[in-house]
């Protein structure tokens, strides 16, 4: 089974592969970057992100010689920007190293490096055998086999683990790895595209007309929902910004004065208490902004002080604001949702 199996996923690649600027390489340093940023990442949102930020950041030395603000900046609407600062500090850490580490294990150890993404620069990159597994290996074995164990679940992990072991073809580690995944990809996709499908017939789920029901998670992601406010501080050609210090997903990001509406922090207290204490105009309200395990709505303010010196120096030291003018405030990187700020900010501009 698994010859055939094989050879079915390889020819199909062979006629269907992407053509991407990563590929075609063993380049470590490239595969690495690549295989960061496809994390939690479609290929069409990667693909420029991946362009620009190796035009950016050549090679590793140049990356490890960059600010994290610089590459925050690079990573700017990318999101899960722990990938970024992880990044960084992997560039620093080989840089310490003989050579880009060559061995499954020792990629492994790198920063921001699990199992899967190490299995595939081990592979892509040094022709090692291990074979990767990802969502879109997962859906194709389980599928294919019939495989209804939890894929969320520690024994189906360990299950699935063994499967693609079992199945990866150890003489073209790097050629099956690609094939697999661009086949879960474009053709065994969620909604599956069966009828052109060239295992259709040795399909498990396809014969047993299960293909909607695999695979199989056991349990739902619990979504959390926040109430922001956010209010653009203006003052004689400056905005207020901090860089976001907090151990989260913005962490290193910067940010106008914002308050989390349920918290009950003196910080975000204090910056609610300036919609009451000061003359604000609202922008909008209720933007949703959607992450994988949060549910954001924002409301956006605008703030028109006369002079700086009207936002307490004391307090701006003590919660990390601090005065930038503001035709550079792109050079600081901001999530998406800052920057949907902006633009609603910029039409508030432009209709006065």
């Amino acid at each position: 089974m698994n010859d055939y199996f094989t050879e079915k996923i390889e020819s199909w690649y062979d006629d269907n592969k992407r053509e991407l600027p990563w590929r075609d390489t063993h380049d470590a340093y490239l595969i690495w970057i690549s295989e960061i940023i496809l994390q939690q990442t479609r290929v069409a949102q990667g693909y420029d992100y991946y362009l620009r930020f190796v035009r950016r950041f050549p090679d590793v030395l140049s990356l490890a010689r960059a600010t994290e603000d610089e590459v925050l900046l690079m990573w700017q609407g990318l999101g899960y920007y722990s990938r970024a600062r992880n990044l960084h500090r992997a560039a620093k850490m080989i840089c310490g190293m003989d050579a880009f580490p060559n061995t499954y294990d020792q990629i492994r150890s790198l920063p921001g490096v699990g199992d899967y993404t190490a299995a595939a620069i081990a592979s892509f990159a040094f022709g090692e055998a291990k074979a990767v597994l990802d969502g879109n290996v997962y859906r194709v074995l389980s599928r294919y086999l019939g495989i209804d164990t939890p894929i969320d679940s520690t024994q189906g992990k360990k299950e699935f683990r063994a499967l693609a072991d079992e199945m990866l073809d150890t003489h073209h580690p790097a050629l099956y790895n690609q094939a697999i995944m661009d086949f879960g990809a474009m053709m065994c996709t969620p909604s599956a595209n069966c009828m052109e499908c060239p295992l259709a017939e040795s399909c498990h789920a396809r014969e047993h007309d299960r293909v909607s029901e695999l695979p199989v998670k056991s349990r739902k992601t619990s979504v959390q929902k926040l109430h922001l406010i956010y209010i653009y501080c203006r003052a004689k050609g400056h905005i207020l910004l901090r860089r976001r210090g907090k151990n989260d997903i913005w962490k290193g990001l910067y940010e106008p004065l914002t308050a989390n509406r349920q918290s009950t922090e003196a910080t975000d207290k204090g910056v609610l208490q300036w919609l009451k204490d000061k003359r604000t105009t609202t922008l909008k309200r209720g933007v949703k902004h959607q992450l994988t395990h949060r549910l954001i709505t924002a409301d956006f303010h605008l703030l028109q002080l006369d002079s700086m010196d009207e936002m307490p120096p004391e307090w701006m030291k003590e919660n990390g604001y601090e005065w930038i003018a503001e035709d550079q405030r792109d050079a600081f990187a901001t999530s998406r949702l800052v920057q949907e700020l902006y633009k609603i900010v910029s039409l508030h501009d432009e209709n006065l």
